[in-house]
């Protein structure tokens, strides 16, 4: 699978994901981890961000933080439009990069580059997203920096779904194999 993002199937019940787009940057034999990209915390980037004094925050007033799933809550990631080296993260499609690198953060936001920061991540294991995908709890679309950058994030599972020509109203998944 490449870097995609996947929406939550309007029956997902799971707490954690019902309701949630997830962009996954990473997917092979060995699992798949993705970070939450629609659900927005209390705080803005620059209540919680620690840079120098020098770099001016007042562009990100804005941002809220997100929270990017249930593992590891205090591990942030960065999503952004914008250039990262292979040391620094993973460059995706269409000018989207992921990093965990504060210097990166930094430097792209001394760049003004637009971001995303948010707390935890998504994890599956071996076959496990797989097994998800199957069983109906999963739909997925193409990345689209547009979609994750200037969609509010309270409408962006809703936005998801209408790029594949859907609404939740008509939306009604069930297992692969039935």
């Amino acid at each position: 699978m490449q870097p995609t993002l996947l929406i939550a199937s309007p029956q997902m019940k799971d707490p954690f994901f019902e309701k949630a787009l997830v962009l996954v940057w990473h997917y092979d034999e060995e699992g798949a981890i993705g970070v939450v990209i629609n659900k927005e915390l209390e705080h803005a980037l620059p209540e919680i961000v620690d840079v120098s004094e020098e770099l001016d925050l007042a562009h990100y007033a804005t941002n809220f933080v997100g929270w990017g799933g249930p593992v590891e809550g205090t591990s942030a990631t960065v999503v952004a439009i914008g250039e990262v080296t292979d040391e620094e993260g993973w460059v995706l499609e269409r000018g989207l990069a992921v990093t965990k690198s504060q210097e990166a953060m930094v430097r792209l936001m001394g760049e003004k580059a637009a971001i995303m920061l948010v707390l935890g991540y998504a994890g599956w294991g071996p076959g496990q997203l797989d097994n998800e995908i199957h069983s109906g709890g999963w739909l997925a679309t193409d990345l689209d920096p547009a979609l994750v950058f200037e969609v509010p994030a309270a409408d962006r599972w809703e936005a998801a779904l209408l790029t594949l020509g859907l609404t939740p109203g008509n939306v009604w998944m069930q297992p692969v194999n039935e």
